[in-house]
């Protein structure tokens, strides 16, 4: 019954008691894997943005390397600018004095040296006599030659008659006309063997007369090279017996460079100064010129004539041409050490306003010691390289540098 009562008794309401905020379960999972996914995320985007960073660094480091790299590959140059030179009332030119008429006197004969009759620096007139040569071979020939003529001679006598003869006998027709053409024919034989025995004769006179050495102008000995007893052989392959030079007037040859050419006219006096005579000049006059700029070095060939009759010049003297000329040529100057000196004439290295180098043709004036004067080719405004480098090419790109000496940037 008891069992009964307890099945008959309604179930009683259940109570829920709701867990505590804090307590953990199963609730709590999706929120903790929501964090770790944002942490994990936060720490992805943090090395993506720290390796981004990274490349972006090491490509900005390689382009500053490549940068730096070209920059220092474009060679550096030292530059300045050309200094302004007054224009001055005269020019002078270095020049080097030669004999008017220079000439090597050889033997026409072979033989021996008898004896020589003027030495070294002894002043001559045309057809003195200079030196004697023994020529026995010679003498030999023409007593040969003139004996082989008088066979001739007498040939020809024999010759002449014979014919006289036969033509007479002809005229009887004692002989045929052919015998009488061969004997006129040995006749005329005899005549040109006659006219060559002479010819020979006085080829070996004219040989003879050759023993004897005459100066073939007035001027002064330069050079004695044989001694008496010398072997002397005929012709220039043979040895030089003496040097003979004229001194008066003595030529100057001088390089006028372009700027100047128009001012150098023939006619216009100039004077010619030496180191060994200080404080004096000697006057001469201009003669001659060749009329055209060589190419090579931009010059006019200039030949200035100076008198020298009490003989104070001596030839090969250097010294310095003085022209009075009133040029209106614009002339700087430049370092020494800003020329190239190449296969086609002096160069100077300019940088253009791209940076590249240009090589400009210049001509060259007066040298002072550190500075060359430039006549043509420069302008002020001209950046010019000093120490370029043999290896600058044209078009060649640089990079200027704090300036050189000898003016600014």
């Amino acid at each position: 019954m008891d069992s009964e009562l307890e099945l008959e008794r309604p179930e009683e309401p259940k109570t829920h008691i709701a867990a505590p905020p804090n307590d953990a379960g199963p609730r709590a999972t999706p929120v903790r894997a929501r964090t770790v996914m944002l942490v994990v995320g936060a720490v992805l985007l943090a090395l993506l943005l720290g390796g981004a960073l990274t490349l972006l660094k090491r490509a900005q480091d390689e382009g500053v390397l490549a940068k730096e790299t070209q920059k220092n590959s474009v060679p550096a140059v030292a530059v300045i600018r050309p200094q302004a030179e007054k224009p001055d009332q005269e020019l002078v030119l270095p020049g080097t004095l030669q004999a008017y008429e220079e000439s090597p006197i050889y033997a026409r004969t072979n033989g021996y040296l008898v004896r020589w009759y003027k030495d070294i620096g002894s002043r001559v007139k045309q057809g003195e006599l200079l030196a004697k040569i023994d020529t026995p071979e010679v003498d030999q020939e023409l007593l040969q030659a003139r004996a082989t003529r008088q066979q001739v001679e007498a040939q020809l006598d024999l010759a002449r008659t014979s014919n006289d003869r036969w033509q007479n006998l002809r005229q009887t027709d004692s002989v045929s006309q052919q015998e009488a053409d061969q004997q006129s024919s040995l006749y005329q034989q005899s005549k040109a063997n006659l006219a060559a025995a002479e010819a020979n004769v006085r080829r070996l006179e004219q040989m003879e007369s050759f023993k004897n050495i005459y100066a073939p102008f007035s001027g002064v000995l330069t050079r004695r090279n044989v001694d008496p007893g010398a072997l002397i052989n005929a012709g220039a392959g043979g040895r030089e017996l003496f040097d003979l030079a004229k001194v008066d007037p003595l030529r100057v040859f001088v390089s006028v460079p372009q700027a100047y050419a128009p001012d150098i006219a023939t006619g216009m006096k100039a004077w010619v100064s030496l180191q060994e005579f200080p404080g004096q000049t000697f006057q001469g006059s201009v003669v001659r010129t060749a009329e055209a700029i060589d190419a090579a070095t931009r010059t006019l060939l200039t030949e200035v004539d100076v008198p020298n009759k009490d003989g104070r010049l001596l030839p090969g003297s250097f010294g310095e041409v003085h022209f009075a000329v009133d040029s209106g040529a614009k002339k700087v100057t430049v370092p020494v050490n800003a020329m190239l000196f190449r296969a086609e004439g002096a160069r100077v290295a300019v940088v253009g306003a791209d940076g590249k180098v240009q090589l400009r043709p210049v001509s060259i004036g007066r040298d002072y010691g550190a500075t060359l004067e430039i006549l043509g080719g420069l302008s002020l405004q001209e950046q010019v390289i000093i120490n370029p480098s043999d290896s600058l090419e044209e078009g060649q790109q640089v990079r200027v540098v704090t300036s050189g000496q000898g003016g600014s940037q």
